[in-house]
């Protein structure tokens, strides 16, 4: 055997008996669980509307983009999500991307490089954290929930440039990033303010409108916005929001948007007309919250003892600790009907393996009845255990 399939044979080993391996499990387009692992926060990619805007662009563009953006890839259709999506967050301009994590890894090496300091949240998601590791700049991790250490790195900086990254809501836990005192610490030190908003478009602020805009930060010069059009938009893809000036730039400088192929068609209308009935219809991030709020009652009901704290936006963690018990618990639910999200290192610290149950605006009142059912079968044993 190589070095290779020996290393790998170990490797795999190894996190097995950590309880950390991971496996597909492809699913079918008619599938009789209840879905709380989906990202579908809003119900709306099987949206009859959205699904015939998707086939509408499908017959009318045809199957790919056919390029990047710079050479054919960018349709009308592009610019008309972009146009939307500045307007609905109060943005001046946005500019679309093939997924949420290049469009991290394109505006944050774009816009730091050498001579720069990113100072990164400590629980950034990934594709903050590599874009920070591939930006070539400096990189100093804070807490970004506590402002005043955020202010002690930028205060010490010897860059000129400096850029501070957090995710508006956290994709693990919920938590809402303290948007408002980091802005204030950052027009003080002379930094941007970045925010990822994946978890926060079309989940908070008015309308669904995001973090910023539930800031009061809506269109204020130096911050940068990104978000995903794959969770609340129920399509795929990713934006970068901001001053005209940076998006412009990201055009010149971003690799990830010169050389990677233009989004799909399909996904840009479906994306458009998602954001249309987010519009038009905000009572869905209404029920997305109460519907969040029930998962949450259901699993303290049934975990007595267990952190699970307060929904601030879909999802509601259940921190069991241990990744095999965490593991467990999943593959129960699965067994009775819901599907759970399975968090484990190195998504999550080490002992807050967790279940993620995420909430959609679209759950029924016997979804929600048989959440609670399978919940207590499942942690109602983990709880008494502890």
């Amino acid at each position: 055997m190589s070095w290779l399939g020996a290393w790998l044979e170990e490797t795999a080993a190894a996190r097995a008996e950590a309880g950390l391996r991971r496996t597909l499990r492809p699913r079918e387009a008619v599938d009789p669980v209840v879905d709380l692992a989906s990202n579908d926060y809003l119900g709306l990619a099987r949206d009859p509307r959205v699904v015939e805007a998707a086939a509408t662009a499908l017959r009318t563009w045809g199957a790919g983009s056919t390029g990047s953006r710079l050479v054919t890839g960018t349709t009308r259709l592009h610019t008309d999500l972009e146009d939307a999506l500045a307007a609905f967050t109060g943005s001046e301009a946005a500019l679309v991307f093939s997924s949420g994590y290049t469009a991290n890894l394109g505006a944050v090496t774009a816009l730091s490089g050498r001579g720069a300091l990113v100072v990164s949240d400590v629980a950034a998601h990934a594709s903050l954290v590599d874009a920070a590791r591939l930006s070539r700049a400096r990189v100093e991790v804070a807490r970004c929930a506590d402002p005043a250490a955020v202010d002690a790195v930028l205060a010490a900086r010897h860059e000129a440039r400096a850029l501070v990254v957090v995710d508006g809501v956290d994709s693990v836990d919920g938590a809402i990033a303290p948007l408002a005192e980091l802005y204030a610490v950052c027009r003080e030190r002379d930094a941007v303010l970045f925010v990822d908003d994946a978890h926060g478009l079309g989940v908070r602020g008015p309308g669904g409108s995001g973090t910023l805009a539930e800031a009061g930060l809506a269109g204020a010069p130096d911050v940068v916005l990104t978000a995903t059009l794959s969770k609340s938009l129920g399509s795929q893809g990713g934006v970068v929001l901001g001053a005209r000036a940076v998006t412009e730039h990201l055009v010149d400088a971003a690799r990830p948007f010169i050389f990677d192929t233009g989004l799909a068609p399909a996904a840009v209308g479906a994306a458009l007309a998602a954001l249309g009935i987010v519009r038009a219809e905000p009572e869905r991030v209404a029920a997305l919250h109460a519907a969040a709020a029930s998962v949450a009652a259901s699993a303290r009901a049934a975990a007595p003892g267990v952190d699970v704290p307060a929904p601030t936006a879909a999802m509601v963690p259940v921190v069991l600790g241990d990744p095999v018990v965490a593991l467990t618990a999943a593959a129960a639910c699965a067994e009775h009907g819901l599907r759970a999200g399975c968090f484990r290192p190195p998504s999550v610290p080490p002992g807050t393996s967790r279940l993620r149950l995420t909430a959609r605006a679209d759950l029924t009142g016997d979804d929600l009845a048989l959440v609670d059912q399978v919940l207590h079968k499942v942690l109602g044993p983990v709880a008494s255990g502890r």
